[in-house]
């Protein structure tokens, strides 16, 4: 027992020794360090500047039971008129890029037929030639869920075919506007999150629709099939739209475009092969669930062989337009679980429960990692390179950038600037992450979760993954944490 600790010892200071020699230097030349973020978590105006409501700015106003602290994101961090001020702290710092979402319904309140408001497209107009002066380049996500409420009303948004031409509608104005400064295009934000939470797992995101036996707050849905369609659509609407920036725009523009997905890992509860093949199926359900499509034009046969008739079909051309749709994969990697075997579920079917799987963060007591503030959150940086080296092997070794990687602590009232953890958990994901690169791994770059404390969705204001502390209560003062003077150094190095 002494001898594994001593060892256990060794390896934690030789990591952390590792880590300690870790700098800009230590990536590849053009390897871009930056933050990230969405609108409705950052921007707040959410009734200003002629932008219609969202199916977020809805829902946290129907059910502010729902959220953890009865918030919203109303005001946010303020981004919509404090977006200055960031960007300089961003420049300061030394981060080159920083990822954002267009609010949808900031540029199309109702939808294209209703017309553009330009207050919206004059807003990311600003904030686009704010970053380029300062030395830091936009990479847009289009849609990081908050669908444009008149969409949700008009025909179900993402749970009817009309989206997909909307979408891409949406997305060409996008192209058409800010395209000539803009060289990194990204779709979606975690689709399968957004058909998840929204559509089977109960209430907990809008549209809040599943089937009844998973929760009664949903009055509408079915879990076991609705999840699959609004993913389908999700799948084609970015297809659509990468034809469209293809076909069109990206020879004179000079751009890239792709999509992020999520990337969970995980690891066989034992050895046994039934919970290896789980792992295996867990990955099918999750990563390449989306990213098999884009690159084969096919679902993962595993997803076809359990989901079966319910898992919706692409037509010839619809398997023409989504294979290869995509110039770069982005990855949100934050955590890593076990993963065991069980029998499938004969009634009450729903998609959480198709990959016949069990996921548990612990294996014979032990957790896989430390737990962060939320409760899903363990960390696991060794998760980041498995990852990676998987998605480089199974697709072909397609180029990547980090869109997401971060951890949360607790809100508790006071002014923690010392957030240590969030150093360790950073330092050591960009090890593994180096570990990768060197292992041939086409990685451009990491994205940070997040610049700024924000509306962390269902947590509302009780967590915060800033690198900057943002006092809520006192008139949204932005603090540097000591994670943000960590990256100062980092990337001055």
């Amino acid at each position: 027992m002494w001898f594994k600790a001593l060892l256990l010892g060794a390896v934690s200071i030789a990591l952390f020794e590792s880590v300690a020699s870790l700098n800009y230097s230590s990536f590849p030349a053009g390897f871009v360090f930056g933050t990230a973020s969405s609108a409705y978590q950052y921007e707040g105006a959410a009734f200003e500047g002629g932008k219609g409501p969202s199916i977020w700015d809805t829902f946290t106003h129907k059910y502010p039971d729902r959220i953890a602290d009865h918030s919203n994101g109303d005001v946010a961090t303020d981004s919509y008129h404090r977006y200055k001020e960031d960007v300089g702290m961003m420049k300061d710092i030394g981060f080159q890029a920083y990822r954002f979402s267009i609010s949808w319904p900031r540029i199309l309140p109702r939808n294209l037929n209703g017309g553009v408001n330009q207050e919206g497209i004059t807003y990311y107009n600003n904030l686009i030639n704010e970053l380029l002066s300062n030395g830091l380049q936009p990479y847009i996500t289009l849609f990081h869920w908050d669908l444009p409420q008149a969409l949700e009303d008009e025909y179900g948004g993402f749970l009817h075919p009309n989206i997909v031409q909307d979408f891409a509608h949406y997305a060409e104005l996008c192209f058409k506007e800010f395209g000539d400064r803009v060289k990194h295009w990204i779709t979606l934000n975690e689709p399968l999150i957004y058909s998840q939470m929204g559509y089977a797992s109960g209430a907990a995101f809008p549209p809040e629709r599943c089937s009844l036996w998973v929760s009664p707050n949903c009055t509408a849905g079915d879990s076991a099939t609705e999840p699959y369609l609004v993913a389908h659509h999700q799948i084609l609407a970015h297809a659509a739209a990468v034809k469209i920036y293809r076909d069109k725009y990206q020879i004179s523009q000079k751009g890239q475009i792709g999509i992020t997905l999520n990337g969970f890992w995980f690891e066989p509860l034992s050895k046994s092969k039934a919970d290896k093949d789980a792992a295996s199926r867990a990955i099918a359900f999750t990563n390449d669930w989306f990213l098999e499509p884009l690159y084969l034009g096919t679902y993962p046969a595993v997803m076809v062989n359990k989901v079966g008739e319910r898992l919706p079909k692409f037509s010839t051309r619809q398997h023409l337009m989504v294979k290869g749709s995509f110039d770069f994969i982005g990855l949100n990697y934050y955590t890593s679980y076990y993963v065991a075997n069980v029998p499938c579920q004969q009634g009450n079917l729903s998609m959480m429960t198709d990959s016949c799987t069990r996921s548990t963060p612990l294996r014979n007591g032990v957790l896989i990692g430390p737990k962060a503030a939320s409760d899903w959150l363990y960390i696991y940086p060794p998760g980041i390179q498995y990852l990676l080296e998987y998605t480089k092997e199974k697709f072909n070794n397609p180029t990547i950038y980090i869109t997401e990687n971060g951890v949360d602590e607790v809100n508790d009232g006071t002014k923690s600037l010392d957030d240590k953890v969030r150093i360790y958990y950073i330092g050591q994901h960009l090890l593994y992450l180096q570990r990768a690169i060197r292992n041939g791994v086409k990685v451009k770059g990491y994205f940070t979760w997040s610049f700024l404390d924000n509306f962390e969705w269902t947590s509302g204001y009780t967590v915060r993954f800033g690198l900057v502390y943002v006092d809520f209560k006192n008139g949204l003062k932005r603090y540097h944490k000591r994670s943000a003077l960590w990256f100062k150094i980092f990337l001055h190095q």
